[in-house]
């Protein structure tokens, strides 16, 4: 398969100059290692994976003698096997003051970054990727960040082809694990299969001490059926057999695992009337799909459940952007006791954008309404926008537009 281009690649590499350690990290499959071993190439890097068992043990029980058989520039892959290396890695690059020695990629889990932030603290940056975006797996990576005006959404539509529902469907329904691209129906489902059995089930159970298999499993589904909404602990708990405790931990560990996001509620100022539990998304729309027994596209597609998908698409898609971008945003949903909501929120240098989520070509324009009840707080209201099927970005006011949903 061809490479494709990821969007991290333009952070990595602006970090590589100002760091001496840099990690990748992630839920497995995304496409870390072979993102690195493509920038990799034409340099003078060794190449050292701890899945193969000899480099593994010798990493565990004699780092030292490690760098002398691999020396840096090194890029190690499945770090998180060998967190014995961390602290060599630490006196390493306490005797040099060239950056980019020491590339890293692994799964993500609490205790290999906890290894990493104790013994490389200052030495380390720590860059997440997620599964391929539709712009990555179309071809298509703008130059600027995401800009909410209607001149820069009117610009950054030159880039793509007209709006089209079947085409989003497509991404939503298969997802973006490079591995699954151009899989037909039977070899995906074996995919996934394989995916949630010789991955997910294993790095829960090693990594992160889940020792319920058969309730773990039952939980995953329960959240894939609570995709786009607001986290029902109970439900959750129900579903699987298990403490509402137990839930929390369990949904907690997804989320170091890179396998859903919880977008958290808004902070103002109003806090009294706030709703207090997060949204539930997965950041592969792919594998929820999967896991919530959708066979086909167009059976998802029409379905009750089609808006929840289209929503969590949406935000997974910002959240992509958002990661890979050179100013983060601060993310968050708004919904008060009169379930008056506002689907997603993005908070930068003090102004807020407020965004609705609307599975239509003609969503009701009035909703832009909604925004100034958003309790500011000391912040400024900057444009909002409705993202939706519609064809092209298009104005609805002078500061909210409609936005095409393959522009984000």
């Amino acid at each position: 398969m061809e490479y494709i281009h990821r969007e991290l690649e333009r952070k990595f590499l602006a970090m590589n100059s100002a760091f001496k350690t840099i990690m990748v990290t992630g839920a497995r499959q995304t496409g870390k290692t072979t993102m690195l071993k493509h920038l990799a190439k034409g340099q003078r890097r060794s190449f050292v994976t701890m899945d193969r068992f000899r480099d593994r043990e010798l990493a565990r029980q004699d780092p030292e003698l490690f760098f002398q058989i691999h020396q840096p520039p090194i890029l190690i892959d499945e770090i998180q096997k060998a967190p014995e290396l961390f602290e060599t890695i630490k006196i390493l690059c306490d005797n040099t003051e060239e950056c980019g020695l020491f590339w890293l990629s692994g799964t993500w889990s609490r205790r290999m970054l906890k290894q990493a932030g104790d013994s490389l603290a200052g030495r380390i940056c720590i860059l997440r990727m997620y599964s391929l975006s539709q712009r990555e797996i179309a071809g298509i990576l703008p130059e600027e960040p995401l800009d909410f005006s209607f001149q820069a959404l009117e610009s950054r539509s030159r880039l793509f082809p007209v709006n089209n529902a079947a085409e989003i469907y497509t991404h939503i329904w298969r997802g973006g694990m490079p591995a699954r691209l151009g899989m037909d129906r039977e070899q995906a489902e074996e995919y996934w299969n394989s995916y949630v059995d010789s991955y997910l089930m294993r790095d829960a159970v090693e990594d992160n001490g889940v020792t319920d298999t058969t309730g773990f499993h039952r939980f995953i589904r329960a959240c894939a059926a609570l995709c786009g909404q607001q986290v029902n602990y109970s439900l959750l708990a129900e579903a699987a057999g298990i403490s509402g405790a137990t839930a929390r931990n369990w949904l907690k560990i997804l989320q170091d695992m890179g396998i859903i996001y919880l977008l958290e509620p808004y902070s103002g100022n109003d806090l009294k009337r706030m709703i207090r539990n997060p949204k539930l998304y997965f950041c592969d729309t792919g594998l929820c799909a999967h896991l919530a027994s959708w066979p086909l596209r167009d059976a998802l597609m029409n379905s009750a459940v089609a808006g929840h998908y289209f929503e969590n698409h949406v935000v997974a898609e910002i959240l992509r952007n958002n990661t890979y971008a050179p100013a983060k945003a601060l993310m968050s949903y708004y919904r008060d006791r009169e379930q008056r909501e506002i689907d997603l929120i993005l908070e930068q240098n003090g102004i807020l954008h407020p965004l609705e989520i609307k599975m239509s070509a003609r969503p009701d324009p009035r909703i832009v309404q909604e925004f100034a009840m958003l309790p500011k707080g000391g912040r400024t209201l900057g444009n909002g926008e409705i993202i939706c099927m519609i064809g092209r970005p298009y104005p609805i006011t002078e500061d909210q537009s409609f936005i095409p949903a393959n522009l984000i």
